[in-house]
């Protein structure tokens, strides 16, 4: 299995090879991209940062609690970290399915998770020249640490 978090631009092909299946009849792919505006301000890019080891383990167990709690066949999660330019895709997510309607569920609790759960900070950095983090996850201590 391929890993979480990279600093490359992110590859569809690969995930999607590590979910075939002949038993999924669907493939929901979600992608978040760096988009021009946030909470009325202008957006020029976005930096990235993870605590690297412990958000592959966030999102490792966020694919397997999806594929545990929606049935699906596979879901894999992968977030990018560094400089992303407007309209680099910054988190993909793909689960497959024997059925659409459990893959889109899937896939929405799956990014919704990644928010609410996973160590990676985002600053945005503004057309003006000014930037902020914006709330992130805070890090709390687990006996793995």
């Amino acid at each position: 299995m391929g890993r979480w978090i990279t600093s490359e631009p992110l590859a569809l092909e690969p995930l999607l090879r590590e979910l075939d299946d002949p038993a999924s009849g669907a493939v929901v792919v979600f992608l978040g991209t760096v988009r021009n505006e946030n909470e009325g301000r202008s957006v020029r890019a976005i930096t990235y940062e993870a605590h690297e080891r412990l958000a592959e383990q966030v999102l490792s167990a966020i694919e397997r609690e999806t594929v545990e709690r929606f049935g699906v066949r596979g879901c894999r999660i992968q977030h990018r970290t560094g400089l992303l330019q407007l309209g680099e895709a910054s988190v993909a997510i793909a689960v497959s399915a024997g059925h659409r309607d459990e893959a889109y569920a899937a896939s929405r609790y799956a990014i919704d998770e990644v928010k609410r759960r996973a160590p990676i900070w985002k600053e945005e950095h503004y057309v003006t020249g000014e930037s902020r983090y914006l709330d992130g996850v805070p890090l709390t201590h687990t006996a793995e640490d």
